[in-house]
């Protein structure tokens, strides 16, 4: 660092952080030369965020949102640890960090691998699902040891990774505690995304995080399954094995006459006489 940026650091007397448009940063230290700041000092903490203290690697002093102006008064912790005595005036280093504490919205997650179920009715079932969450910092403390130690400028990226997997990790369990039959799944989305909330949550707790938002967009079944599920829904509507037959033969009928083919459509008539004939003689039976 130059010897203008030692002079400017030391002319300091404002310490704040403007959060610039679009950002993702969730925990950022303020730059000063040899983390230096003066006894005096104006600290502004605004509207969702929080300012902490660090000493050596060890958390001091933590300001809610206000301004204040840097003394023993209001610097205890810090005065303990370096030692002050009172009417301290003198340059003091520490490092200084601002949380975001405001909500992260419009998160993703879902299931990279699919997760077996056992249905009632359809026995084991293999399932995928993804959604979106919403989590924000509640322990600046807890925050600053567990994830950002001593990186400058703490992005969602870096943690994104590791909140998504512990959401599907926990996502077996959500749905084994909900006991939702697979064909009702997607009208109990709602109900599944509460239980979510209450097993997911503890987990980001100890990192001093909260999820505050878990919603589900979809839970699909294998393609296998939703074609099996597909003719089991079209039989059910169809109905018995006569009306299954007329079905097919008009529909036969209807693909013939779009190909003009007259032999056909003789051929289709022959086969819907039979098909009737055997649907009647089902009845009568």
């Amino acid at each position: 660092m130059g010897l203008w940026d030692k002079i400017r650091g030391e002319f300091v007397d404002i310490i704040e952080w403007t959060e610039p448009s679009q950002n993702d940063v969730l925990a950022y230290r303020f730059p000063r030369y040899n983390n230096e700041s003066k006894m005096g000092a104006r600290l502004t903490v605004r509207e969702g965020q929080t300012a902490v203290f660090v000493n050596q690697g060890q958390i001091a002093d933590v300001f809610k949102p206000g301004m204040y102006t840097l003394s023993t008064a209001n610097l205890p912790i810090l005065s303990t640890l370096q030692g002050w005595k009172f009417g301290f005036d003198s340059p003091f280093r520490a490092e200084v960090y601002f949380i975001a504490m405001r909500q992260w919205t419009d998160q993703k997650w879902g299931t990279q691998n699919p997760i077996m179920m056992r249905d009632a009715e359809f026995g084991p079932v293999r399932i995928r699902a993804f959604g979106t969450y919403a989590f924000h910092v509640t322990d600046p403390a807890v925050f600053l040891r567990q994830l950002v130690a001593t990186d400058p400028s703490f992005e969602t990226y870096e943690i994104s990774n590791q909140l998504r997997n512990t959401i599907t990790a926990r996502f077996a369990d959500v749905i084994g505690q909900a006991k939702i039959p697979v064909l009702d799944l997607a009208g109990n989305y709602q109900k599944i995304s509460q239980v979510g909330l209450q097993t997911i949550g503890p987990d980001l707790a100890t990192l001093g995080l909260a999820l505050t938002l878990f919603y589900i967009e979809n839970i699909s079944l294998p393609p296998e399954v939703e074609q099996a599920l597909d003719k089991r829904t079209q039989m059910g509507v169809l109905g018995d094995m006569g009306r299954y037959t007329q079905y097919q033969t008009a529909t036969a009928i209807g693909d013939a006459a779009k190909g003009g083919g007259a032999g056909g459509v003789a051929g289709i008539g022959a086969g819907l006489g039979a098909g009737m004939a055997m649907a009647n003689k089902k009845a009568e039976a």
